[in-house]
């Protein structure tokens, strides 16, 4: 799940100090231009319109000499792969801009259930990084199975196979491509990114306001005695026993 922890903004700022984040920070230039720098020397230049990409512990540092303003959160990213920083720019239409500018209000409101928007917002974010990300470091074939994926996971109907064998190349070849690439099957892909999302949901204070069945089709199953076996494989319990066990932790630390 891309679960967006923390959404914050610069009014006009020149120098931010070296610093770290045990997430993935994400940052959107709204306005000036820039240099990310990092303790191994390298940098990122940046400007009006482009998101940098920081991964977990990375030390590094912001500057600009004539000032920058941005929008940046910091997310429990699933999708990303890289170990390394990285830029992409956003779209003609300002989609990135819009879907921060999003979170950014939704992190802010003070409205029942944010986080629903929030979890989707962070998915969508991820995906369109993914996406406009132009050297991921897999082949054409495999990213399309990860873009489909990452746009269908949390959707029921979604046919995986299906998906795949609309691809130009035979069934499994592309299987055992994306497995040598990514580390796993494209199911087992799939499957990971849903067992974060309940992870995610059950883990959550309102997650008592859903049954096992709501959670199920929000984490792309249309059988919830399916999704309770495919997660007490993952957890080593049942969802209704991961969720008690969490909501009893949290009461003991508040």
């Amino acid at each position: 799940m891309n679960s967006v922890l923390y959404v914050g903004e610069h009014a006009k700022t020149y120098d931010v100090v070296w610093h770290t984040h045990e997430e993935w920070e994400l940052v959107y230039c709204t306005g000036g231009e820039g240099a990310f720098k990092f303790e191994n020397g390298s940098t990122i230049n940046y400007k009006e319109g482009d998101v940098v990409a920081i991964p977990p512990r990375a030390l590094h540092a912001n500057s600009s000499t004539d000032g920058f303003t941005n929008i940046h959160m910091r997310m429990d990213a699933t999708a990303f792969h890289s170990k390394s920083p990285f830029r992409v720019s956003d779209s003609a239409d300002g989609r990135f801009r819009f879907t921060f500018s999003e979170a950014r209000y939704y992190y802010q409101a003070d409205i029942t259930k944010r986080e629903l928007v929030l979890e989707a917002l962070g998915d969508l974010i991820a995906s369109y990084l993914m996406v406009y990300l132009s050297n991921s470091g897999f082949s054409e074939p495999v990213e399309q199975i990860r873009v489909k994926i990452m746009h269908s996971y949390t959707q029921p109907d979604f046919a995986l196979d299906a998906a795949i064998r609309q691809l130009p190349f035979h069934y499994d070849y592309l299987r055992k491509l994306f497995k040598k690439e990514v580390g796993v099957t494209p199911l087992e892909y799939m499957t990971g990114l849903r067992m974060k999302k309940a992870e995610s949901m059950l883990s959550s204070s309102w997650s008592r306001d859903y049954s096992v069945a709501e959670v199920a089709e929000m984490c792309g199953y249309s059988d919830p005695l399916y999704f309770s076996r495919v997660f007490n494989k993952h957890f080593g319990c049942s969802p209704s026993a991961f969720a008690k066990r969490n909501r009893a932790e949290k009461t003991r630390t508040v």
